[in-house]
């Protein structure tokens, strides 16, 4: 019934216990997961574990805040965009958030492996997930340039783990986007997000936990799971005046519709 669209399984914390997820999973009816790629190292990780299970899938991609790993080429991404099992390219995007001692200006390296990503998921006719943080304006302007403008030629995507603005939202919207809401939707200062998430259209909205990460109240503190990702749908069901059911079931279809032609 529900569909995780984000999370990281292949990381220790959680693949050391997958049976136990799988098992926690089943009894929540999570009966899907994307698995995320952040890493050319850990890729061929992410694909086997997608590959072992018949309601997993995964994307391929480098996260834009990843500095010392192997930089993909395109002809990397898209080697791995062609295994099977991938329906998305990413997770890719910008993140200004860390600069530390670095400037805006010194984060081209991260724009130009964002538009590698691009032109990845442009070739293959993948959508992306994009990852955006303290570099909205950029991330906006940056799909624009490429041609993600929601033309015919645009392959969309998601932006997941949504936390900017209701302009951004909109902007988002506009390109032909997704939004996915994490379990920060539950955190008692995320007001401003709920009011995002109480207008947004529900079609295009999808829910995530981006696991380990983020666990939603009440079990915040805890590391986070799919099996988690029904609390997320609960709060967009209080905050619209529906049930859960209508939740999952609507976003489990967008899930399919944002990744048309590629589950199998």
């Amino acid at each position: 019934m529900y569909t995780d669209s984000h999370c990281h399984l292949n990381f220790p914390e959680l693949q050391a216990n997958l049976v136990v997820i799988r098992q926690a999973m089943q009894e929540a009816q999570v009966t899907r997961a994307l698995l995320i790629s952040t890493q050319m190292e850990t890729f061929p990780d992410v694909n086997a574990m997608a590959l072992a299970h018949d309601n997993f899938w995964c994307t391929a991609g480098v996260h834009p805040d990843e500095d010392d790993v192997q930089e993909p080429t395109l002809d990397d991404l898209l080697a791995m965009g062609r295994h099977p099992k991938v329906v998305g390219i990413g997770e890719t995007g910008l993140d200004y958030y860390r600069l530390g001692e670095r400037t805006v200006a010194d984060m081209e390296w991260q724009r130009e492996r964002f538009r590698r990503h691009i032109r990845c998921g442009q070739t293959l006719r993948l959508p992306l997930v994009i990852h955006t943080r303290s570099a909205s304006a950029d991330t906006l302007a940056i799909l624009k340039e490429e041609g993600e403008d929601g033309g015919a030629q645009s392959v969309g995507g998601v932006f997941h783990c949504f936390t900017e603005t209701a302009e951004v939202a909109r902007a988002a919207l506009d390109l032909g986007f997704y939004i996915s809401f994490s379990g920060i939707l539950t955190f008692k200062n995320a007001q401003d997000l709920r009011d995002i998430a109480a207008w947004l259209p529900l079609e295009r909205m999808l829910i995530e936990t981006d696991s380990p990460y983020l666990a939603p109240a009440p079990h915040r503190g805890k590391t986070n799971n799919p099996s988690y990702v029904p609390w997320v749908a609960k709060q967009i069901a209080t905050l619209r005046g529906i049930s859960p059911e209508d939740v999952a079931s609507q976003t489990s279809a967008n899930f399919d519709r944002l990744f048309q032609g590629v589950l199998s």
